[in-house]
């Protein structure tokens, strides 16, 4: 893979002679859209957008990168014949991006990467995703089996992780599905669902949830599809769903996931589709910027 140049993530410069503690990944990946299309766009809007972030966090006190050695990736390019072929590809890039170490942080592109995402950790890191803890930051379940013909859709993502051995998911926001993904939610004992609507000004519930984080243990991915905000955050994601998550619990989820037991092992932030407006694209960067915090306060404890 290629430097991206002197100039990657925040701004910041990044000295590729390091061994990286944090690799930025960028995937626009497009090709099962269902309603809106720009996902494609959606990384390298992001990063540009990454420039204009604040680097002070309060959780660590301190400016990014906080001692971090940061690599931003060129992002991932391929010309295949299928969508199979794609997600491969994108196992490969991704397995290659982390070769020198590092915590990934994909920027997608369709929430599909997860699936190539979950496959090139259990390859490049030796993880059990049995014992595996995927929580899921989204407005839909995307537990079909099927999204208009097919397997390998954004939605129908989670279901295929958990059909790869993933052991536990963690669904927070979500607030549209089928009856056939009902069901699943009410049955799979994989999986564990809180709805939107529950949520929204619900402080109690919102303190449960966060504690159950903080307590979780063992590997754990956080899957951010952009669309568990409300519309009026991230007015151009593929999928909007009205009544959403606020930012400020997303950052809360985040920072006590960090904080906690647990050993978070990556993260994704898709379904990030620019707007004209800069809106939606700096949203996902100040997203990735509260990961990438996360990442520094968890090498420390």
């Amino acid at each position: 893979m290629d430097d991206t140049g002197d100039i990657g993530f925040l701004g910041l410069r990044e000295d590729w002679s390091l061994r990286p503690d944090v690799v930025i990944l960028q995937i626009p990946f497009e090709m099962t859209v269902s309603y809106g299309s720009g996902t494609s766009r959606g990384p390298a809007s992001t990063v540009e957008a990454s420039a204009q972030v604040e680097t002070y966090s309060t959780l660590i006190e301190e400016d990014l990168p906080a001692g971090m050695a940061i690599r931003t990736i060129a992002p991932w390019e391929f010309d295949g014949p299928s969508l199979e072929s794609h997600l491969d590809s994108i196992r490969t890039y991704m397995i290659d991006g982390v070769s020198e170490g590092g915590f990934p942080i994909l920027l997608g592109g369709e929430h599909g990467i997860l699936l190539p995402a979950m496959k090139a950790i259990k390859e490049a890191r030796g993880i059990s995703l049995e014992n595996l803890t995927l929580i899921q930051i989204d407005a839909h379940a995307d537990l079909r089996d099927k999204l208009n013909g097919e397997r390998y859709s954004h939605g129908t993502v989670i279901q295929r992780c958990l059909d790869e051995g993933v052991g536990r998911v963690l669904q927070i926001g979500v607030r549209a599905f089928s009856k056939e993904e009902a069901s699943k939610m009410a049955r799979d004992e994989r999986v564990h669902s809180w709805m939107a609507r529950d949520i929204r000004g619900n402080g109690e519930l919102e303190s449960k949830i966060l504690d159950l984080i903080s307590e979780i243990q063992g590997p754990v991915w956080l899957s951010v599809d952009i669309d568990a905000l409300d519309p009026g955050i991230v007015p151009a994601t593929g999928t909007p769903v009205p009544g959403g998550l606020d930012y400020w619990f997303l950052c809360e989820i985040i920072e006590k996931l960090f904080s906690g037991e647990s050993e978070v092992i990556g993260a994704d932030v898709s379904e990030i589709v620019p707007d004209q407006y800069g809106i939606t694209q700096f949203t996902a960067a100040s997203i990735a910027t509260s990961i990438l915090a996360g990442c520094s306060k968890q090498s420390r404890s």
